[in-house]
């Protein structure tokens, strides 16, 4: 048996021996080519802040693993790109998510809060990804876009079926990406018409203007935007709830002082944060990771979920655990590749547990099991039941 067998329905145990064993360990990638993964904290965050761990595909040996195909419009991503392109980028859209463009964002994300517990009405049961987790961030990143309400149910859609495609149904997959490309231009399109205070308004001029974006980039950007801000989020807030209704006395506790709902989300991104794995690299030379050498091209993943849960940098670290300090983990990755929306997710993430728990003093899990996806990257639920 492969150390690394069973990585989709047991990833914790997987890691847990990978850690221990071979913590630089050659893998079979999900189409059948070889990949390197990597377990160990300090390898971990060491990894994803060296420069010779190239994210552009250009640098991958043929034969090996590169990661998710996307047309040529969409594929012009911060995902795919290291510096000088990703720096100039990084800096176009960051003005968006600084901490006080974040702030003012608080009070629409409580009002979205609201109105979606609203709808669940005073007691009964419910699945809370399919009408809390889920809606919040997109509503969020699309009042931040742009993006008419009409659309929104689409796009969800859209985003589920690439985050979790069926093998059996490849065909959905590439149409959901058809439907997402052909939605993206004519947003733009209409965007450049008639121009609002949004962020793709802002961006289309930074393009048409300025000159400082390509057509390419600008689809690219948007897309990414809309899908990582979801996923990420989505994630994030259904692992957190279910972390605590499974940890009823640390449910107590927060319940009992919310001022410490921001150092809590901070060990729910530690404990069971929305990614496995970060975006795959290949080296620009010869690597050594772990004691290990990767030659160059070959694909290394690392996994931002195993380092952080490494007892080396995190004692006991299968303990969901509010009073520690969970600072230092990696759930949204470190480097100049950090998440860029990180701080809105984190705001979020918050916002969205306080107004829950105010709401629902009785909020239980239903007899039903939360069902994970079968994703080797992704680290989220299907479907999360309760009662309240």
């Amino acid at each position: 048996m492969d150390l690394a067998d069973g990585l989709i329905d047991h990833p914790y145990d997987v890691y847990r021996r990978l850690r221990e064993s071979a913590p630089v360990h050659r893998i079979a990638g999900p189409d059948g080519t070889p990949a390197w993964l990597v377990t160990r904290y300090e390898d971990v965050r060491a990894a994803l802040a060296d420069p010779r761990l190239s994210l552009d595909r250009n640098h991958a040996a043929a034969g090996t693993y590169k990661g998710f195909s996307l047309p040529p419009a969409l594929d012009a991503n911060l995902l795919n790109m290291d510096p000088p392109d990703h720096t100039r980028i990084r800096r176009l859209v960051g003005r968006a998510f600084t901490p006080g463009r974040v702030q003012e964002l608080r009070t629409p994300v409580r009002r979205t809060a609201d109105r979606l517990l609203d709808a669940l009405g005073p007691r009964g049961s419910a699945d809370l990804i399919d009408s809390y987790a889920a809606p919040l961030p997109i509503a969020v990143i699309c009042d931040l876009l742009g993006i008419p309400e009409g659309h929104r149910p689409d796009f969800r859609g859209w985003t589920d079926t690439l985050m979790a495609p069926d093998p059996a149904h490849p065909e959905a997959g590439r149409q959901a990406m058809v439907s997402m490309l052909g939605f993206l231009t004519q947003l733009l399109a209409d965007k450049r018409k008639e121009p609002a205070d949004d962020l793709l308004s802002d961006l289309i001029a930074v393009r048409d203007e300025g000159d400082r974006l390509s057509e390419d980039e600008l689809m690219s950007l948007a897309f990414l935007i809309l899908f990582a801000g979801y996923e990420n989020t989505v994630h994030l807030i259904g692992n957190a709830i279910l972390g605590l209704l499974r940890n009823p006395e640390q449910l107590a506790a927060l319940r009992a002082d919310p001022t410490r709902l921001p150092a809590a989300v901070e060990e729910f991104a530690r404990h069971e944060g929305p990614a496995l794995l970060a975006i795959r690299r290949f080296p620009t030379e010869d690597v050594t990771i772990g004691g290990v050498t990767v030659p160059a091209g070959e694909t290394v993943w690392v996994s931002l979920s195993a380092a952080n849960r490494d007892p080396a940098r995190f004692p006991d670290p299968d303990r969901l655990d509010l009073d520690r300090d969970a600072s230092g983990h990696l759930a949204l990755g470190h480097g100049i590749h950090y998440c860029l929306g990180a701080p809105l997710a984190r705001a979020e993430t918050e916002i969205a547990l306080g107004a829950l728990l105010e709401r629902f003093p009785d909020l239980a899990l239903a007899d039903e099991e939360p069902r994970w996806r079968p994703s080797l990257r992704a680290r989220g639920l299907l479907a999360l039941p309760v009662t309240y």
